[in-house]
């Protein structure tokens, strides 16, 4: 499976990066506002400190995902990533990652620090603002705390390492429908930290710890769901069966980090909470056999058993996660 699970969100994303109604060059007084709460929002939750404060990033983590202005604001899919390697290069031309919004604000935006800096500007180009605030990577946190290797590229982790600000591209309506990683240029002593050099890539995407814990922990629903949730034993589970199903499908290949098949929408399947951020979209995309694609990225046939097993194990498996997903907001609305 190469492609698929992205074109299912390509419409509405290509309606946000430009295909938009064109904006006016300055931002509305409410959306300069609207940005100006994000920033003070993150620079109260998530302010600049050690970039090994593992508290910090708990809090931080727990703040934004319940509740806050930055993921109320974010859009259905948010893709993310770092600028393109050309200067002047569109979104469209730039490699992206998608994700729910419950993943990107569980598990990527916590591990930024933010300085409460900010400044908006439109782009005609891509027909949506660009707002940009100073912040610095928690480079310094335990390997298990990244949602995955980002050391596997040397390059992505010093990029990660050198980012100084975080761009959220929002539409015209308000809603954040892309996110990237920068270096501005602009040098601020408190957006630089110590670079930390970690040990070669092993190509495991998960692994078991000393403690004999599975790892990235943020990985493992953490990041999106309460530890008390009482769906977690059986969420564990059954991602085991579909994700065994998807290795059979060849699909993990695809659908991993180093982006092998180099697409420019990116879906991650390989841990539990990038499965169960994308399993809705997954699931139709194999029911209507439009995965896995084959070297010329046409749908190409799968064997009878595989096939069934990723339609017995995938709704299994999102059976779990919208009970999961519905226990969360149950409690939630009986504290409110």
């Amino acid at each position: 499976m190469r492609a698929g699970v992205a074109g299912i969100a390509a419409l509405s994303v290509a309606l946000a990066l430009g295909a938009s109604a064109q904006g006016p060059d300055e931002a509305s007084p409410a959306l300069e506002a609207s940005v100006r709460q994000l920033a003070a929002e993150l620079s109260a939750v998530c302010p600049i400190a050690d970039p090994g404060d593992q508290k910090a990033l708990d809090a931080c983590r727990q703040a934004l995902f319940h509740g806050s202005l930055l993921r109320r604001s974010v859009d259905t899919i948010l893709l993310w990533g770092r600028p393109h390697s050309a200067p002047g290069a569109s979104l469209n031309e730039t490699t992206l990652t998608q994700f729910g919004p419950e993943v990107w604000t569980g598990l990527y935006a916590p591990l930024f620090m933010f300085s409460g800096d900010w400044r908006i500007d439109y782009d005609g180009n891509e027909r949506l603002y660009r707002a940009t605030l100073g912040a610095l990577f928690r480079n310094a946190l335990d390997p298990g705390q990244y949602p995955y290797p980002f050391w596997h590229s040397a390059k992505k982790w010093n990029d990660y390492q050198k980012a100084n600000a975080i761009v959220l591209w929002i539409a015209p309506s308000g809603t954040i429908v892309a996110a990237q990683f920068v270096n501005d240029g602009q040098q601020q002593a408190r957006l630089t930290s110590p670079p930390v050099v970690r040990p070669p890539f092993d190509g495991q995407w998960m692994w078991t710890d000393r403690q004999g814990e599975m790892q990235p922990a943020p990985a493992l629903f953490h990041g999106l769901f309460a530890d008390d949730n009482p769906y977690l034993k059986e969420l564990d589970s059954r991602y085991r069966d579909f994700a065994d199903a998807l290795r059979k499908g060849h699909c993990s290949g695809c659908h991993a980090p180093d982006n092998a098949s180099h697409t420019k929408r990116l879906v991650l399947l390989q841990t539990p909470a990038h499965a169960a951020s994308e399993i809705k979209r997954l699931m139709r995309v194999i029911r209507d056999n439009e995965m896995p694609l084959d070297d010329s990225l046409l749908a190409s046939e799968v064997d009878a058993d595989t096939r069934a097993a990723l339609l017995d194990y995938g709704v299994a498996f999102e059976e779990s996660v919208d009970a999961a997903r519905a226990w969360e907001e149950a409690r939630g609305s009986s504290r409110r």
